[in-house]
């Protein structure tokens, strides 16, 4: 019988490893998938009956054996190692190490929050899986409005709808529903929809909604305060303007345009040549919203914000195509921000 195993205990009691590709021919040869002890664990079946327990004992033994050598040499290896590296080559050129970067929806995130907490607000968050009631019915959305079928948003069941939440409006009921006024949060976050991707659009994407509920909140105070983001996101020359446009949970309600980044008004394929470039919706909580979350729209109101943060991020850097933002192409994500 080949690999005998009296002939293989004298192998590894006489076996001597002096570098990692011994270590690791000895661990194939003794330890690996197909080692030759197993070989003889396979070999048990041609073994008399009466012999069966003395073999098995003696290949166990082996196998034991194998496996304290192989610890043994790894030992040594590493006592090998630890004093060489006592000697250092101080001569020796330093590695080259890369300093990575923040990624620029990243980045436009942080100053976002920057520039809203310098005015009272602060950060919410939800759950990405959303209720019918939070991400539709809550906001004043009807039975029949195009959101709630299958070709806008991605179901997940039906009966009771659930869904991958369309916006971070739905975080807002949330802040309502628990907290009591006055309210000024930011609610961050990816979103879903079903949508063909593009240049201009994703069916992943990420959104900023803002919310300020007090006694006496005007639309005046909606005007103000998205003046004041657009001049520190971009630049104290950028314009501002307000269109009238419709959403089921704010009334009234405005589209908000920007004076293009890209070519600074002159008119380009970003603004289609209008140069302006929208950049989110406006308007005053809906009182039904207000009381659908427990707050008495007699006593308060408040206005809401939403935001793509990729839209914001291709103004801000004067990127053309917004499937950049999840290629990542190191060439282009290093260019934002290095650490």
């Amino acid at each position: 019988m080949p690999n005998l195993p009296e002939e293989i205990r004298q192998e590894l009691e006489n076996s001597e490893v002096s570098n990692a590709e011994a270590l690791e021919q000895f661990r194939m040869r003794y330890i690996g998938r197909k080692n030759i002890i197993g070989e003889l664990f396979s070999q048990m079946r041609n073994v008399p009956a009466e012999e069966k327990k003395a073999y098995g004992q003696m290949v166990n033994d082996l196998k034991n054996l194998a496996q304290a050598k192989f610890q043994e040499h790894i030992d040594g290896l590493s006592a090998g190692g630890a004093e060489a590296d006592d000697h250092v080559d101080l001569t020796l050129p330093p590695l080259d190490s890369e300093f990575g970067s923040i990624h620029p929806l990243t980045a436009t995130r942080q100053r976002f929050i920057e520039i809203f907490e310098r005015i009272g607000f602060n950060v919410s968050a939800g759950p990405e899986i959303e209720d019918d009631w939070h991400n539709f019915t809550a906001l004043n959305f009807p039975e029949n409005h195009p959101a709630r079928e299958m070709q806008d948003t991605f179901f997940i069941e039906k009966n009771p709808d659930i869904a991958l939440r369309t916006h971070t409006s739905s975080v807002q009921i949330r802040v309502m529903e628990n907290e009591k006024p006055p309210i000024r949060t930011l609610s961050p976050g990816r979103v879903f929809r079903n949508e063909a991707i593009s240049a201009r659009a994703h069916c992943v994407f990420h959104q900023m909604e803002g919310l300020y509920i007090d006694k006496g909140v005007s639309f005046a105070d909606l005007k103000q305060t998205l003046y004041h983001f657009a001049k520190e996101m971009y630049t104290k020359d950028t314009q501002v303007r307000f269109r009238p446009s419709y959403f089921p949970f704010t009334e009234p309600s405005a589209e908000i345009d920007i004076s293009c980044q890209i070519c600074h008004g002159d008119g380009c394929n970003i603004c289609k040549y209008t140069g302006w470039v929208e950049i989110g919706g406006s308007g005053m909580v809906d009182p039904n919203v207000l009381a659908n979350c427990g707050i008495d729209p007699e006593v308060y109101s408040g206005f809401a914000f939403g935001m793509g943060i990729e839209r914001i991020t291709m103004l801000r850097y004067g990127i053309k195509d917004l499937r950049l933002f999840t290629e990542n192409d190191i060439r282009f994500l290093k260019q934002f921000n290095p650490l």
